[in-house]
């Protein structure tokens, strides 16, 4: 090989790069909204030769396309030159926000009608299962009667302990003629060692990865999973909440790592709403239509409850100006339960006002998290919110994973999205909204026991931290908006 001819491939290499560099910044300029994510992207773009495209390539372009364009027209390099923002031309005219046969008609159902696009329905009847002790033979039990299909949506799908159980129940199914789909996140399906595709596959049901991780054809949307968790049966009865299926979620006798949560099991018509859901992740995933949801049959004096959806598509931001249009119209009080607590500056403010105009403010948060950096770039920016009268207690083991948002005494939420930018600008989740006074006092009751167990968190505590701990906060939180 000439010198000359080394030197001509080291000047392609170098204009490539340079070429790549560009390109991704120029993207980054023109479609990021947040002035400092856009800078720090540039900036990675073009001081990392080659390194930097491809950390933004995987990790920077964070939008996808659902409904308009389906999977026969992804791209295979996902990096449209556009906002990062919904595309209402796509989704259905908005939900009726006014007041509609005794419907929830205060600010946040007006809200919330007018963000999720989706109508809020009455007559639904809703039980809170804890821990995989209460949820997974519920699960089993509606898997057991099903007589025409099973849906199930999750993120971690294990094979041991519990979790067996509902494979074989849906193994089960499949033999009894039920057509059976299910679905599993691409990157969530290699967080368990024993997986469950296999043996559901081995039970002729129809499983589909969403987003799998490939080389060819190109799908390297790390950021981008599939976080929400359903299962709906016959159109009947659906379930939904945080809890992935892993034996981890039976506490047991405690010993080992062990994750609490809270699953709930609805019926009524709020389970057609869930199953469009699925549907919809179905479609994009496998490219199959599945039937359209028959609404059920609403029950006697049933609850009010709306599906909100999120995810870096047509629903960018719909959960995120809920839960702000929800903490700006409390008056008495605002309940949290999340796991991850990180925030965006739009929310922190938010509780901030609600905690000076007097409403009470409580955060229930794990003391001790299975993401550690999370937990310290967490306790980097908590002072902003106690110096305000907000109150935050850690929780005991075990492992708290549960997701609740409670306001006044009429509004809940419940679902798969923690309260951090990874949920609410990265994944794909879902939130059931519920307007109902009794089912808000029931998940109260459970605050109130947890709250009283936990331990205070005061500012004097996060005031005292030395230099060595500070810094290491200080520094997890400046990549909060990845963690």
């Amino acid at each position: 090989m000439s010198a000359e001819f080394t030197a001509t491939l080291a000047w392609l290499a170098l204009a490539l790069q340079v070429a790549l560099g560009l390109l991704c910044a120029w993207h980054a300029l023109i479609s990021k909204r947040d002035p400092r994510s856009a800078l720090a992207w540039i900036g990675i773009s073009l001081l990392l030769p080659l390194g930097g495209p491809l950390l933004y390539f995987l990790f920077g372009v964070n939008r996808i396309r659902t409904r308009g364009r389906r999977l026969g027209t992804r791209f295979p390099l996902p990096m449209a030159f556009d906002y990062e923002q919904p595309d209402d031309a796509d989704l259905a005219e908005p939900a009726a926000p006014g007041p509609l046969d005794g419907l929830p008609a205060g600010p946040i159902a007006r809200a919330s009608a007018r963000i999720s696009r989706r109508q809020c329905l009455p007559g639904n009847r809703i039980e809170h299962l804890h821990n995989g002790e209460q949820a997974y033979p519920a699960m089993v039990e509606a898997i057991r009667s099903a007589e025409r299909y099973v849906y199930l949506s999750t993120y971690i799908f294990g094979v041991h302990g519990a979790a067996r159980d509902i494979v074989e129940a849906l193994c089960a199914a499949r033999r009894r003629g039920v057509t059976v789909c299910v679905l599993i996140d691409g990157l969530g399906h290699w967080y368990t060692l024993a997986r469950a595709a296999p043996a559901l596959r081995r039970g002729d049901v129809r499983v589909a990865l969403f987003l799998p991780l490939r080389l060819w054809p190109p799908s390297l949307h790390v950021n981008l999973r599939n976080h929400r968790k359903i299962l709906v049966v016959d159109g009947e009865i659906a379930f939904t909440g945080g809890m992935n299926i892993a034996d981890y979620h039976v506490l047991g006798d405690g010993k080992g790592f062990r994750v609490a949560d809270l699953h709930l099991r609805l019926t009524g018509p709020v389970v057609s709403q869930i199953e469009s859901v699925f549907a919809e992740d179905w479609q994009f995933a496998t490219g199959q239509t599945l039937p359209d949801p028959k609404p059920a049959r609403p029950n006697a004096h049933g609850a009010a409850c709306r599906v909100i959806t999120d995810g870096p598509n047509e629903d960018l931001d719909r959960l995120a100006l809920v839960l702000l249009a929800a903490v700006s119209a409390a008056q008495r009080r605002i309940a949290i339960v999340t796991p991850y607590f990180l925030p965006s500056r739009e929310l922190v403010g938010a509780l901030q006002a609600a905690a000076l105009r007097g409403v009470a403010v409580s955060i229930l948060l794990p003391g001790r998290n299975n993401l550690p950096y999370v937990h310290w770039a967490t306790r980097n920016m908590l002072w902003e919110l106690l110096q305000h009268g907000v109150e935050v207690r850690y929780q005991p083991p075990p492992f708290v994973h549960t997701k609740v948002l409670l306001v006044d005494d009429d509004y809940a939420q419940v679902g798969s999205a923690n309260l951090d930018p990874r949920s609410l600008r990265l994944n794909f989740e879902l939130n059931v909204e519920v307007f109902d006074a009794d089912f808000n006092a029931a998940l109260g009751e459970n605050f109130a026991t947890a709250w009283a167990a936990a331990r205070p968190v005061t500012l004097d505590e996060i005031s005292g931290r030395g230099l060595a701990e500070r810094t290491r906060d200080a520094a997890c939180w400046l990549f909060s908006p990845y963690l």
